[in-house]
């Protein structure tokens, strides 16, 4: 919590001046019961219209100029809260950014939606309540038992035990429901991580008959959220009813003390009523003290998390050197090479690389088959680095990719990833994501390179399309086209097809796979796929099995001397067509 603090130094004097308004209006507010007892002990008692007038104006100014300091509070405190709220949002997004895909499949999606959304807008509740009542309901509780004191000491005893007795009910309760609050938060989690996954997975639910299932999953999951919800809920609840008791039992309790005084006229009626009025202007300020700890109680809680998520450290941090894409023109060194590669994800047990080595030269186009789950994505995500090797190194241009800063790195590589994702926007605004100042003809080359042309003409609206989230208004093949010539706008050295081609037809594929070998001559070309027609003509043919480098070599070398890739071949093609 304590490191979410700095968010509030551009703050520091709207947090300073939100309490010391809201004290300036409780101070106006502790002269109110005196004033009524003046209006009743001089105004009322003798009659006197007059000073029951003037007295009445009085209490008009006060209530004018508490408002306008409720106010003027009101306004420093939600200024501070919301800058920085937003200052805080803005640097988790900034965070999650830099981490790696390995914090992120530990952390998981799910959860950072709820740190980005719920848990910064608590901590935003809590921090403006915070602000406006921390100070004000202590102040006011602290400033009627000094009032009632003047007016009379022995009833005034009354409020030293009271006060106490609330404290450690209000605190007492809040060092309960804390831990609960956590507890509700991480259940949050799961919510949202079952909604998630059916909403993005809609149509495979509805395809296998799922909604009963599901929607039983989601009453079991948000059941248990409730549950927690009311146990909590039911514990700081109790607060309510016990201060009142309380406060009720102390009222009766002056009245009992103070009746006896007025009867032998050691305490007036007016100084009665304003005893009473100090009594349940603590009543009043407590309540809201306890609304007050369970909103911190959450706040504290969701700011806690939000912490932990700021407190994980990228485990890929860029290196300091600068490449360029003439380096490998200029030094007859490989393109890419993977020297004795291991590679583990996080928390796995095995890896899922073992001894990968090999070289590609510039301009080179590779292939790369296997059998599902056999390691062909994870080859290729170590190029960009978006995980790192357990042992051995990864080069581009003879440079360990770990010595690369990330942006010039990745500012070589285009991928176009397995699962074809698009923006909304404009066709144009998808297209510059690689290259923000590229020209309508470029994106055009790309388009036609990528066997997009064709139907973005049909569309009739040029770069001008409009492109739904996801792309949603497109079909899978569209899509992938569209994501392919994404990444040829950017024209990188090294280009990533990770089974992007998998919803295309095989004619699509291979003027596709063509246009890329002519119009990309400089440019060395990662394709992974399961098509052997879609690798068959590469320069090199890398054969994956169970995480293992099973064969490496052209189709007709494959074909001779490695087993796995002989079979691969005969399950798909005829014999014919295998040769």
């Amino acid at each position: 919590m304590r490191k979410l603090l700095k968010y509030l130094k551009e703050y520091r004097k709207e947090s300073i001046l939100a309490p010391l308004f809201k004290m300036l209006e409780a101070s106006f507010e502790l002269f109110v019961p005196l004033v009524m007892a003046q209006i009743i002990d001089t105004g009322i008692k003798n009659e006197d219209t007059g000073y029951i007038l003037r007295m009445g104006g009085i209490l008009v100014l006060l209530a004018i100029v508490g408002l306008a300091c409720s106010l003027t509070a009101q306004y420093f405190a939600a200024k501070a809260a919301v800058g920085f709220s937003t200052s805080l949002r803005n640097d988790l997004f900034r965070h999650i950014q830099t981490l790696s895909y390995t914090e992120q499949d530990v952390v998981g999606t799910a959860t950072l939606i709820t740190r980005m959304t719920s848990d910064v807008n608590q901590v935003q509740s809590g921090l403006n309540l915070t602000l406006r009542l921390l100070l004000r309901s202590p102040f006011i509780v602290l400033g009627a038992m000094i009032m009632s004191f003047t007016v009379n000491v022995k009833a005034a005893m009354t409020f030293l035990i009271t006060i106490p007795l609330l404290c450690l009910v209000v605190f007492g309760i809040m060092a309960i429901s804390m831990p609960l609050y956590k507890k509700v938060q991480q259940q949050l989690d799961q919510v949202t991580r079952t909604t998630r996954e059916n909403l993005t997975g809609v149509r495979v639910i509805h395809a296998f008959n799922r909604q009963e299932a599901e929607t039983k999953r989601f009453e079991e999951e948000n059941g248990l959220l409730v549950q927690s919800q009311v146990f909590v809920g039911k514990i700081s609840t109790l607060m309510n009813p016990i201060t009142y008791v309380i406060i009720n039992l102390s009222i009766v309790a002056i009245i009992w003390i103070s009746g006896k005084q007025v009867s032998v006229g050691v305490l007036t009626q007016g100084e009665t009523v304003a005893l009473v009025n100090y009594m349940s202007q603590i009543l009043v300020e407590l309540i809201k003290m306890a609304n007050l700890i369970v909103s911190m109680s959450k706040a504290f809680v969701c700011a806690n998390r939000i912490s932990a998520v700021m407190d994980i450290e990228p485990s890929i941090v860029g290196g300091t050197f600068e490449g360029s894409k003439d380096m490998a023109a200029a030094e007859a060194v490989p393109c890419v090479s993977f020297k004795d590669v291991f590679f583990r994800y996080k928390n796995a047990k095995e890896d899922s690389l073992e001894k990968i080595d090999f070289d590609v030269q510039p301009g080179q186009t590779v292939g790369i088959i296997g059998g599902t789950g056999s390691g062909k994505s994870s080859v290729v995500n170590l190029i960009p680095r978006f995980y790192d090797v357990r042992e051995g190194q990864v080069l581009v241009d003879g440079t360990d990719v770990r010595e690369y800063t990330l942006d010039a790195l990745r500012d070589k590589v285009g991928v176009v990833p397995q699962k074809s994702v698009l923006f909304k926007g404009t066709l144009k605004e998808n297209m510059c994501w690689g290259k923000q100042d590229a020209t309508d003809e470029e994106i055009y080359q790309a388009l036609d390179t990528a066997q997009a042309r064709e139907f973005v003409d049909q569309k009739g609206q040029g770069l001008s399309l409009e492109i739904e989230q996801n792309g949603k208004n497109l079909s899978g093949g569209q899509r992938q086209r569209l994501t392919i010539a994404r990444a040829l706008v950017k024209q990188p050295e090294i280009l990533i097809m990770d089974d992007s081609a998998s919803a295309l037809d095989f004619a699509t594929d291979a003027a596709l796979r063509h246009a890329i070998k002519e119009n990309t001559q400089n440019m060395t070309v990662f394709i992974v796929s399961q098509r052997v027609s879609t690798i068959r003509n590469a320069d090199i043919i890398l054969v994956m099995d169970d995480g293992k480098l099973a064969g490496i070599g052209t189709h007709s070398v494959l074909l001779s001397n490695c087993d796995v890739y002989r079979e691969i071949c005969l399950s798909q093609l005829s014999k014919e067509e295998v040769q």
